[in-house]
């Protein structure tokens, strides 16, 4: 499946299982199924929450940063991709 870089994770918090992630190249909304890739990462889900200042929104832009619930550990520096179908 093609994949389009759209962000990186900038921060993770382990004991949440929260990612922070940075839409860089490319909008990111709750119901895309991302991947997330790095040195040691290689995960693959669907984007069921994105908040941003404790607020939940479906879509970030460019350029934002929001929340991100994640199902496995990720990296600061990951790069995030888009799976298109």
């Amino acid at each position: 499946m093609a994949e389009t870089k759209v962000g990186v994770i900038t921060h993770y918090f382990g004991k949440i299982g929260v990612a922070v992630v940075k839409a860089t190249d490319g909008p990111i909304a709750v119901g895309d199924t991302i991947h997330i890739k790095g040195h040691s990462t290689d995960h693959q889900q669907v984007v069921e929450s994105l908040q941003i200042e404790h607020q939940p929104v479906s879509r970030i832009e460019i350029g934002q940063e929001a929340g991100m619930k994640v199902s496995a550990r990720v990296h600061e520096l990951d790069q995030v991709f888009k799976v298109n179908n």
